[in-house]
């Protein structure tokens, strides 16, 4: 499965943990946040100023490499 815009941040920390640390180097600090359990990535990466296809490319990036 490849992580797309859409989905949730919750979704994503709660199935890949491993990505925690690719949303804080983005600035996107709030994965903990009650937001980030309905708030997508690209909401989240608007919200914070943040590139959403460089977040995506490096959030991929992390997933795959641990399969």
């Amino acid at each position: 499965m490849s992580i797309t815009k859409d989905n949730t941040i919750e979704e994503i920390v709660t199935n890949h943990p491993e990505t925690m640390m690719v949303f804080m180097k983005h600035g996107l600090h709030c994965v903990g946040c009650h937001v980030a359990a309905f708030e997508s990535i690209e909401q989240g990466a608007m919200a914070h100023g943040i590139k959403v296809d460089a977040l995506l490319d490096d959030l991929n990036k992390v997933v795959s490499s641990k399969k």
